[in-house]
C-alpha cells in the first residue's frame, strides 16, 4: 500500500513537471491577416489572435513580432493568456477605430499577462489642437484614449515593455487585485496635459518596481475616483526602486480620494524633477493612512501657471474639494530618509475643520533654492472652490498648518545660492499641537529679519 501510493506521487509530480514544461501555444498577428507596417489598421487580426489564445486556454501567448509596426484602436484582452510584444504598436489617431475609452483594455480577466521587451506608441499630438505658449502646454481636442484601461483585473503582470508619447492617462488600473507593474518605462511628453504614468486605482496587493517614467502629468499615482461600481479602497501598494521625472507630481497619492486608502509605501525612488516632490492631495470623503515615504531623493521646481504644484518639496494637504465635502482624515504618515532641492516649501496643510494627524519625519534634509524663472512666493491649493486656488505666501522651510502630533527628528533645512526677500523662516507652524523636535537645524532664510522659528 505504501509503496503504491508513493509510486502514484511521484507519477503525480511527473505529470505536473510536464505541463509546466509543455511549450504555451502561440498566436501571431500575421496568420489572421495583420500587415504590419504600420499604416494599415490591424485592430482585428490582433484581436482574433487574442481571441484564439484566449480560447486555447493553458496560458497562450499572443506573439506581436519584433520588426513589425501594428497600427491599433482598442484592443480587448482575456484573462489566461501572455499578450507579448516584441514589436511596436501605433495608436490609431481615429475615434472611429475604438469601441471605448482606451487602446489597451481588459475587463474582469484573471491570470493576464502582459510583456515584452516592445514599445507602444501613443501620438499625442494627434489628439491635441494647438500649444499654449504662455501655459506651455497642448491643449487636448473633446476626445483622446487612455493607453491602458485595465478594470477588475485579478492576477495581472505588467512587465519589460515601453510605451509612450500617451494622449492621455497611461497605465490605469482599476479595481485590480494582486497586480506586479516591473521594469516598464513610460516615455511621455513633458508638455502633454494628463498623461499620468502609472495610476493604480481602487486597486490592492500591488507591487510597482524598476520602473522609470517620464510623464507630463502625475508620474506614479494611488488614487480612488468616484465609479459607479464599487472597487473597494486602494491598499497595500508597494512602490519601489522606481525613477521618475515630470512637470506635475513625481510621488503621489490623490486629488481623488473618493473612498480610503491605506498602507502605501513607497520606497528607494528618484524624483528627477517634479512640481511636487512628494505629495499627498486629500480633496475627497476617503481617508488616507498608514503611508511611508522612505529613502527618496527628489528635485521640486516651478512650472507655468496651468501646471498644478509651485515647487514644493514635499506636499500634505487636506483641502476640501468644494463647500459640500465632508473631507476625510489625512493621518499616520512617515517620511524617513528623504533629500532633496526645491524651489519651495515643505509643507503639511490641513484646515480647521479636517486636522492632518500623526506625521513624523525623520532625517529629512531640505534644500531651497530659486533657479527658474515662473514668480514665488505662492503656495497652489487647487483643486479647491474652498480656499484660493493659489495662496500668496512666503517661502518657509518647513510650514505647518492645522496638525496635530507631528515629530520632526533629525530634520534638516538649508538655503541655497539664491534667496529672494521671500524667503523667510526655516519652521513656520500655525494651529498646531503636540510638536516634538529632535536635532531639528536650520535658521532663516535671512538671520536678523526673520525669526528662525515662527510657532504660533
Amino acid at each position: 500500500m505504501v509503496g503504491g501510493w508513493l509510486l502514484g506521487v511521484v507519477l503525480l509530480a511527473i505529470t505536473g513537471l510536464g505541463n509546466e514544461l509543455r511549450a504555451a501555444e502561440s498566436f501571431n498577428p500575421f496568420s489572421y491577416g495583420a500587415q504590419g507596417n504600420g499604416m494599415a489598421l490591424d485592430t482585428a487580426a490582433i484581436q482574433k489572435a487574442i481571441d484564439a489564445a484566449a480560447s486555447a486556454g493553458h496560458g497562450a501567448q499572443v506573439e506581436i513580432p519584433q520588426g513589425f509596426s501594428f497600427l491599433v484602436g482598442t484592443l480587448v484582452l482575456r484573462g489566461g493568456i501572455d499578450f507579448h510584444l516584441d514589436g511596436q504598436l501605433i495608436v490609431s489617431t481615429n475615434q472611429a477605430d475604438y469601441s471605448g475609452d482606451g487602446v489597451i483594455t481588459a475587463s474582469n480577466a484573471m491570470n493576464l499577462t502582459i510583456s515584452g521587451a516592445g514599445s507602444i506608441a501613443g501620438q499625442a499630438l494627434g489628439f491635441m489642437t494647438n500649444y499654449d505658449r504662455v501655459g506651455e502646454w497642448w491643449l487636448f481636442a473633446p476626445w483622446r484614449p487612455k493607453m491602458f484601461m485595465l478594470i477588475g483585473c485579478t492576477n495581472l503582470t505588467v512587465r519589460d515593455l515601453t510605451f509612450g508619447d500617451s494622449p492621455y492617462w497611461g497605465l490605469h488600473m482599476l479595481g485590480c487585485h494582486n497586480v506586479l507593474v516591473d521594469h516598464v518605462s513610460v516615455r511621455n511628453r513633458l508638455d502633454v496635459p494628463n498623461c499620468d504614468g502609472i495610476d493604480p486605482d481602487h486597486c490592492s496587493q500591488v507591487e510597482i518596481r524598476n520602473c522609470d517614467v517620464v510623464a507630463g502629468d502625475d508620474a506614479i499615482v494611488v488614487k480612488n475616483t468616484r465609479q459607479t461600481t464599487d472597487y473597494g479602497p486602494s491598499q497595500d501598494i508597494y512602490v519601489h526602486d522606481c525613477s521618475v521625472q515630470t512637470q506635475d507630481a513625481g510621488l503621489k497619492i490623490g486629488t481623488e480620494t473618493v473612498s480610503d486608502i491605506q498602507h502605501i509605501v513607497f520606497e528607494r525612488c528618484r524624483v528627477l524633477s517634479a512640481s511636487r516632490g512628494i505629495c499627498i492631495q486629500l480633496r475627497d470623503e476617503g481617508g488616507i493612512s498608514n503611508v511611508v515615504f522612505r529613502d527618496i531623493q527628489f528635485l521640486a521646481r516651478f512650472y507655468a501657471d496651468p501646471w498644478w504644484g509651485r515647487g514644493e518639496g514635499i506636499s500634505l494637504t487636506a483641502l476640501p474639494r468644494t463647500p459640500q465635502t465632508k473631507l476625510g482624515l489625512l493621518q499616520d504618515v512617515f517620511i524617513t530618509n528623504v533629500t532633496g532641492r526645491a524651489e519651495n516649501s515643505l509643507r503639511i496643510n490641513g484646515t480647521p475643520e479636517s486636522h492632518i494627524r500623526n506625521v513624523r519625519l525623520e532625517n529629512v534634509t531640505l534644500t531651497l533654492d530659486r533657479w527658474t524663472r515662473y514668480p514665488g512666493g505662492r503656495y497652489d491649493n487647487r483643486p479647491t472652490k474652498v480656499l484660493p486656488p493659489i495662496e500668496p505666501h512666503p517661502t518657509v522651510g518647513f510650514n505647518l498648518r492645522y496638525v496635530d502630533g507631528v515629530i520632526l527628528r533629525h530634520c534638516t533645512l538649508r538655503w541655497g545660492k539664491n534667496t529672494p526677500d521671500y524667503f523667510t523662516s526655516a519652521l513656520e507652524t500655525d494651529h498646531v499641537t503636540g510638536l516634538e523636535l529632535w536635532d531639528f537645524r536650520g535658521q532663516s532664510a535671512h538671520p536678523g529679519k526673520y525669526a528662525e522659528m515662527l510657532i504660533r
